[in-house]
């Protein structure tokens, strides 16, 4: 049982937050996709999720869009109370394991097409938030990924 170890919580010092998101998709009765997203400073995890999408998306890399769209307001909020309390932030980092969503975040329109355009807000919001060095998104093997 877990209720009798201790959690351990530890900045590395380096100024780096760390985000891992991953999406399962369609694994509801409802077929909504299903969101897992863990934070840390350098040791333990101060914050996790896990929770059922509120929308139905029509592919995997849109159900991880869905997944990156709804902790943004986390993943900002986390910076700037941070460094509000007088520690710089060097890097904010979120890995996914889904390359083609990468692609949609990091380069917009120029990744996308018609047929998304109900998911278009979302993955805008996250490309202005890497375009504005708000945070970065790199790429995370499926077997590395601690938000799975």
């Amino acid at each position: 049982m877990t209720k009798d170890l201790p959690l351990t919580l530890e900045a590395s010092g380096n100024g780096t937050i760390r985000w891992w998101i991953d999406a399962s998709y369609a694994v509801h009765p409802n077929m909504r996709s299903h969101t897992g997203a863990t934070m840390t400073l350098g040791k333990g995890s101060p914050y996790s999720i896990s929770s059922k999408q509120k929308i139905n998306t029509v592919s995997s890399t849109e159900a991880e869009l869905v997944g990156i769209s709804d902790a943004m307001k986390l993943i900002i909020w986390t910076r700037l109370f941070i460094e509000s309390q007088g520690y710089s932030i060097a890097d904010n980092v979120l890995y996914q394991d889904n390359q083609s969503t990468i692609l949609l975040a990091n380069n917009g329109k120029r990744s996308s097409t018609r047929n998304m355009k109900q998911i278009k807000i979302r993955y805008f919001f996250i490309t202005d938030n890497v375009q504005r060095k708000n945070m970065r998104i790199e790429y995370c093997r499926t077997e590395n990924m601690r938000a799975d």
